[in-house]
C-alpha cells in the first residue's frame, strides 16, 4: 500500500442526538457537521449523498438497483436498465427513494452479499435490539406465459426468469426495535411524483403511477399515503419478519405474506448460486474477488438478448463536481474482447456466446461496419440529452441520458469484435456460419478505415488523430480475421488480409514510437496513453520486445498517480472536456497483465494486490479512483473494470502456477 494513500474513513457524526445523519432518499441538502476545539473552529461540509462506493448493488438481469449504506433503494429503472427512473435520489436527493430499516438510523453494523448470491444482507443494532434486513430483485423458475404472449427474448431463455418484482425482508434476531417503510416513486427521472390508489379488495396494496406505467406495493406493515410517498411505522420483536415488495410485473404480482417473500428470496439464492456453480473458479485466495466480479458482470447482462450494459448509472461524475458525466447504460463494442477473455477464463462459455449472438444480431450501417455501441436491445440511435432540473451526484452537471459518443468513428471497434470473435471460437469451438458475414464486413471496413484518423478508444470529443492504439485494433482485426478465414477453409481471403495486416503493423514501428523507442498516443506526438499497454496483451511484438518494456515501464513510471494508471493526461490530450479526472482502474489492471507479460512479476503481483484492497466494503469497482483518497468516482459498478479485474488476477495466478515459490 502506498504510504500516501489514507483509506481510512472518518466516523460520522450526528449533528444532534435527536436527529441522526441518514442520507436517504429524503433527506435535506447538505448537513454541517461542527468540529470545535479550543484553539480553532472549523465547519466541514459533509455531502447528503453517499459515497459511490457505499452503494450496494441488486440486478434480476433485467434491471439493476443501488442501495444505499442507510437501506434507501436511490436508484431504479424499471423494466429495462436504460428505462427512466423511478427512485433516482442518486442524482438529486428529491428524485424519489424506498427505504426499509429502524426508524431514525442510517449507519448499519455491516452489510454484506450473502455468499454466492446477489442478495444484499444490512444488519442494524439499534439502542433496543438487532435487525436483519434482505434485499433481491427476484430471479424465480420460468413462469408460464399467457398464450400468443410475445416475449423479449431472443436468446434461448434459462429455467429461471426476472419476476420483476423488489423483495424486502426485515427480521429482529435480538430484542426489538422500531422500524420504518418510506416508498416515493418519482417517474421519469424525478419529473413526475407518484399517485397512488388503492387496489380493489387488498387492502394490503397500493398502486402507483404516472398515468402511464404503474408500480404496485404490497408489504403486511399498515400502510399511510401522505401525498406521493407512502410509508409505515412498525414495532418489531424479536423472531419476527416483515416484508415488502415493488412489482412492475404484467401482472403486477409478488409475495403476498413474509412466508412468501422469504421463499422468493430462497429462489433468487438457488438461481445464483446454482449459476455460480457452473463456473470454473481457481483455488486461490483471490477466489472470492473473481466470484463477485462474475456475479455483478451476470447481473450486468441484459438477459433477453445477453448484452452486456458498460454500467446501470448515468452521470456519476468522473470529476467531482465536474462536467464528465456520462450515461453508461449501453454496450460498447471496444468491451467484447475483454467480455470475451474475463467469461471464458472462467468458463462461462454459455454467457460468452449469448454476446456473440447479441453482436451478431445488431444492425450495421450501411457500409456493413458496426457501430461503436448499441442499446441492449439493439437500439442504434442513442440521442443525448440533458435533465437540468436534476442537480447531479454532489452538484455535478450535467446529468446525461443518451450518449452521442454513438456517432463517433472509433476505428479500434473493428479489432475488438474480430478479437471477441477469434477468443470465442477458439474456446467455445461453434462457429455458426451466422458470423461469417459480420466477420467479413468488419475486417473490410478495418481495410478501408485504418488509414483515417479517429476519436480513439476513449471517445475524445477534440479533433480527430491518428490514435496508435487504433491502428493497433485494426491490424487485431485483421490478424484475427484471417485466422477465422483459414480456420473456414477461405485461404486465398486470408492470405490478402495477411498482407494488410503486415502493411499496418509496419506504419505503427515506423509512426508510432518516439526516438525514446516508446510507442506514443498518436502519429507524431511524444504523449502516452495507457490504451499501448494492449500492445503485449494482443500479441502484436513478442513480450521481451524492448519498445514493449519502453512503453510499459514508461506508463508505470510516468502516466500514474501514486501508482495508480491515468488513461492520459487532461493537459496534453485535448479531448473536449475541461478539468482533471481520476485514474481509471481498467488502466491499472491492464498494467498487472502487461508488468506480467514483461517479466516484471514481483510489480505486477504488488500493484494487483493493492488493487484488490481498494474495492469497495462489498468487493464492486466504479470507473475511476481518486488516486489521493481511494475514491471511487464514476459510474458504478463499472463492467469494464470487473472484467479487466478477472483478467489481470487469472495473469496473475496463472504467472504463479508457472512459477512456484520454494
Amino acid at each position: 500500500m502506498d504510504p500516501h494513500i489514507d483509506l481510512a474513513t472518518a466516523p460520522v457524526t450526528p449533528d444532534t442526538e435527536d436527529s441522526p445523519p441518514r442520507a436517504g432518499a429524503m433527506d435535506p441538502g447538505f448537513v454541517e457537521v461542527r468540529d470545535t476545539t479550543p484553539f480553532v473552529e472549523r465547519t466541514p461540509v459533509r455531502s447528503a449523498f453517499p459515497p459511490i462506493a457505499d452503494y450496494g448493488y441488486l440486478s434480476d438481469c433485467h434491471t439493476g438497483a443501488l442501495v444505499a449504506p442507510d437501506g434507501t433503494i436511490e436508484w431504479l429503472c424499471p423494466p429495462r436498465f436504460d428505462s427512466p427512473s423511478v427512485f433516482g435520489a442518486i442524482l438529486d436527493r428529491s428524485a424519489g427513494g424506498f427505504r426499509l430499516g429502524p426508524s431514525a438510523m442510517g449507519v448499519p453494523a455491516g452489510r454484506r452479499y450473502e455468499p454466492g448470491t446477489m442478495i444484499l444482507e444490512t444488519t442494524w443494532m439499534t439502542p433496543t435490539g438487532w435487525v436483519v434486513v434482505r434485499d433481491a430483485l427476484v430471479i424465480g423458475p420460468w413462469r408460464e406465459r399467457t398464450q400468443g404472449s410475445t416475449t423479449a427474448h431472443t436468446r434461448p431463455p434459462a429455467d429461471y426468469e426476472a419476476h420483476h418484482v423488489l423483495v424486502r425482508t426485515i427480521t429482529c434476531i435480538h430484542g426489538n426495535a422500531q422500524i420504518e417503510l418510506l416508498c416515493e416513486p418519482m417517474f421519469d427521472y424525478g419529473r413526475v411524483p407518484a399517485t397512488w390508489s388503492t387496489v380493489p379488495n387488498d387492502s394490503y396494496a397500493f398502486d402507483a403511477t404516472d398515468g402511464g406505467p404503474t408500480l404496485r406495493l404490497m408489504s403486511d406493515l399498515n400502510l399511510g399515503i401522505e401525498g406521493g410517498l407512502a410509508r409505515a411505522r412498525h414495532r418489531i420483536e424479536k423472531g419476527e419478519t416483515r416484508f415488502c415488495a415493488l412489482s412492475w410485473s404484467r401482472l403486477l404480482d409478488g409475495p403476498r405474506t413474509a412466508e412468501e417473500a422469504t421463499a422468493a428470496l430462497t429462489a433468487t439464492s438457488e438461481y445464483w448460486r446454482g449459476w455460480l456453480a457452473d463456473a470454473d473458479f481457481p483455488d486461490h485466495r483471490w477466489r472470492n474477488h473473481l466470484e463477485r466480479s462474475a456475479l455483478t458482470l451476470k447481473g450486468l447482462t441484459y438477459a433477453p438478448t445477453g448484452a452486456l450494459v458498460a454500467a446501470p448509472t448515468t452521470s456519476l461524475p468522473e470529476t467531482p463536481g465536474g462536467e464528465r458525466n456520462w450515461d453508461y447504460r449501453f454496450t460498447w463494442m471496444r468491451d467484447a474482447t475483454f467480455t470475451l477473455s474475463g467469461l471464458h477464463s472462467l468458463g462461462l462459455n454459455w454467457e460468452a456466446d449469448d454476446f456473440i449472438q447479441f453482436v451478431a444480431d445488431l444492425g450495421r450501417n450501411e457500409d456493413g461496419a458496426l457501430q461503436i455501441m448499441y442499446g441492449i436491445g439493439g437500439e442504434r440511435e442513442l440521442e443525448e440529452q440533458t435533465l437540468d432540473h436534476l442537480t447531479g451526484y454532489e452538484g455535478a452537471q450535467p446529468v446525461r441520458i443518451g450518449n452521442d459518443a454513438y456517432r463517433q468513428r472509433q476505428n479500434d471497434v473493428f479489432g475488438a469484435v474480430l478479437d471477441s470473435f477469434w477468443l470465442h471460437a477458439k474456446e467455445y469451438g461453434h462457429n455458426s456460419a451466422r458470423l461469417w458475414p459480420v466477420i467479413h464486413d468488419q475486417v473490410e471496413q478495418a481495410i478501408a478505415s485504418w488509414r483515417l484518423p479517429d476519436q480513439g478508444i476513449w471517445e475524445s470529443r477534440g479533433d480527430p488523430q491518428h490514435y496508435v492504439s487504433s491502428k493497433l485494433m485494426c491490424w487485431v482485426a485483421l490478424d484475427r480475421g484471417a485466422r477465422l478465414a483459414a480456420r473456414r477453409g477461405k485461404n486465398e481471403i486470408a492470405d490478402r488480409w495477411r498482407l494488410v495486416a503486415n502493411e499496418i503493423h509496419a506504419e505503427i514501428m515506423e509512426r508510432g514510437i518516439d526516438e525514446n523507442g516508446r510507442f506514443t498516443q498518436f502519429y507524431g506526438s511524444k504523449n502516452l496513453d495507457a490504451s499501448l499497454l494492449l500492445i503485449p496483451l494482443v500479441r502484436f511484438l513478442p513480450h521481451d520486445d524492448v519498445r514493449v518494456r519502453n512503453t510499459v515501464m514508461a506508463i508505470a513510471d510516468e502516466l500514474t498517480e501514486n501508482g495508480l494508471v491515468l488513461r492520459y493526461r487532461t493537459d496534453e490530450t485535448d479531448d473536449g472536456l475541461s478539468g482533471e479526472e481520476g485514474t481509471f482502474l481498467i488502466c491499472s489492471f491492464w498494467l498487472v497483465s502487461a508488468l506480467i507479460e514483461i517479466g516484471e512479476r514481483k510489480q505486477g503481483h504488488q500493484l494487483c494486490e493493492r488493487l484488490l484492497s481498494l474495492a469497495s466494503s462489498l468487493d464492486l469497482y466504479a470507473e475511476e479512483l481518486e488516486a489521493s483518497t481511494g475514491r471511487h468516482l464514476g459510474n458504478f459498478p463499472q463492467a469494464f473494470t470487473h472484467l479487466a479485474l478477472i483478467n489481470a488476477v487469472m495473469h496473475v495466478i496463472r504467472d504463479e502456477q508457472q512459477n512456484p515459490v520454494g
